[in-house]
């Protein structure tokens, strides 16, 4: 994906203020051996941008002062309750440096599984994306899971995950395989027809009175 970025002159508060007031959004570029150079974005096609996830996780082409530079989106700073973004920041890339990222997992036939189909259960992701590490030529935009296959008794974990050639998962916390889905069996409802009919049953008739003599 390709944005267009701006030299930005002034810093500070008060700048970063006007700025914005001007429909542009103030943020920084830094990273591969280059100082780092502030910017400013157009912030409402910045806004919309934001909005894909490929913005997030791949790798950008930014054109600055008419050159080209690849860079990697790093962080977003937001207005608490406007629809506003405060500041961006942007990581240059090297070609020949392997990078850090967080690549989305798309999880494909959830349902279409015999987990769903055919027992009713209720799936539900635990992981929605991956920490990475690998040359910048190779990553990924996303990857896929296929749970076509998926039912209540085997649930797949992290590594079971296939990734792509180049690619490695960094792996937080002692739990080298966590689960990538919970599967919850559907409710069972016991059938309360017999109580029900007993409860409702009008009662016994009592015993006629014998006949007395006249």
């Amino acid at each position: 994906m390709k944005f267009a970025a701006f030299e930005r002159n002034t810093q500070g508060t008060g700048a970063s203020r006007r700025l914005r007031i001007t429909g542009r959004a103030p943020g920084i570029v830094y990273g591969a051996g280059g100082q780092p150079q502030m910017i400013e974005l157009d912030h409402n096609a910045l806004w919309h941008a934001l909005q894909k996830e490929a913005f997030h996780s791949t790798i950008l082409e930014m054109e600055l002062a008419g050159q080209t530079s690849k860079v990697l989106l790093r962080d977003v700073q937001y207005h608490p309750y406007k629809q506003q973004i405060l500041h961006v920041d942007f990581q240059r890339i090297d070609d020949k440096t392997r990078i850090h990222m967080k690549v989305p997992l798309h999880f494909d036939g959830i349902d279409k599984s015999p987990a769903v189909v055919t027992e009713g259960c209720t799936v539900a992701p635990l992981i929605h994306e991956l920490d990475v590490v690998c040359m910048p030529a190779l990553l990924p935009e996303h990857i896929s899971v296929d749970l076509s296959g998926l039912t209540s008794k085997n649930i797949p974990g992290l590594q079971s995950v296939k990734l792509p050639t180049g690619v490695k998962v960094v792996v937080h916390g002692s739990n080298k395989n966590p689960a990538l889905v919970s599967i919850k069996q559907p409710e069972v409802i016991e059938d309360e027809a017999p109580e029900a009919a007993s409860a409702g049953a009008a009662p016994a008739a009592a015993p006629a009175a014998p006949a007395t003599k006249k």
